[in-house]
């Protein structure tokens, strides 16, 4: 699944060759994906896009009349191409622009999304969001004063986009690893200091994610469809059962929240 890193990639790809670009047409080639796309994404049609910014996982593309949002879901990715290349069989919804080029969303397994936004007005999906974890917004000390009586565990709680945006299960193993913090720990009971140390985890691994294009692991590649190179930064996220680059521990996995986790029991307490 895509996560912040991939979605800041795609943003990053996708911006050059839209920014000022008059859009010629949309076309909704399946309109069933997480939520039917709204008819009101005609409205881009003889628009420019103005910019293009990412929140949380969600791109936005700026118009005049509103806000095109799109969400990558499990499997989707963006990609841009000439207008000539054939469709393929999972492309759902594309927008040709004057240059000649096409933004097309991919997305085989369809829980991906494409929604309208009137300028003035804000989707109920990005309403609930917490801060950018690449902000002053976001640190130690809100984790601490947050997470005081929760007794989940703290991976659940960082990855909780009410608490902060973008901390998804890859990027979420990779900082409490740097941290040194073991992800079953209840999350209010881990002191300021130890929080302080895991929000710097957070923007350190989301940053050098960034920096690598992203992790391709299953369906990621970036807009120019080359991979991202993170995967092999990975220290524990898909290395279950190998030894542990600090102790050569053997990394254990277990399940939190519905999702495995990868940890050492030696250097994570």
């Amino acid at each position: 699944m895509p996560e912040l890193p991939e979605v800041e990639t795609s943003r990053r790809g996708i911006e050059p060759h839209i920014v000022g670009n008059p859009v010629v047409q949309v076309r909704v080639h399946q309109p069933q994906l997480r939520w039917p796309i709204p008819a009101s994404v005609q409205l881009i049609s003889g628009q420019a896009i103005t910019s293009v910014e990412r929140r949380a996982k969600y791109l936005l593309l700026h118009t005049a009349p509103g806000i095109l949002i799109i969400h990558l879901g499990m499997s989707g990715a963006l990609r841009i191409v000439d207008a000539a290349l054939p469709r393929s069989k999972h492309d759902h919804f594309e927008i040709e622009f004057a240059s000649g080029q096409v933004l097309r969303l991919n997305d085989p397994r369809r829980f991906g999304a494409v929604l309208w936004q009137e300028h003035g007005s804000e989707l109920s999906v990005l309403s609930r969001l917490g801060p950018e974890p690449l902000t002053d917004e976001f640190s130690g000390q809100r984790l601490y004063t947050l997470s005081r009586s929760r007794r989940s565990a703290v991976k659940t709680f960082i990855m909780d986009n009410a608490v902060v945006v973008g901390v998804g299960n890859i990027y979420a193993t990779e900082a409490l690893f740097a941290a040194g913090i073991d992800p079953r720990r209840a999350a209010g009971r881990i002191s300021l200091a130890r929080y302080q140390v895991l929000s710097s985890a957070i923007k350190a691994v989301l940053t050098k994610a960034i920096e690598q294009g992203g992790t391709s692991l299953k369906d990621f590649t970036q807009a120019d469809g080359k991979p991202g190179y993170f995967k092999q930064e990975l220290l524990v996220y898909g290395r279950a059962g190998e030894p542990c680059v600090s102790c050569q521990t053997v990394l254990e996995t277990i399940q939190l929240g519905q999702r495995a986790s990868v940890y050492c029991r030696r250097c994570q307490r």
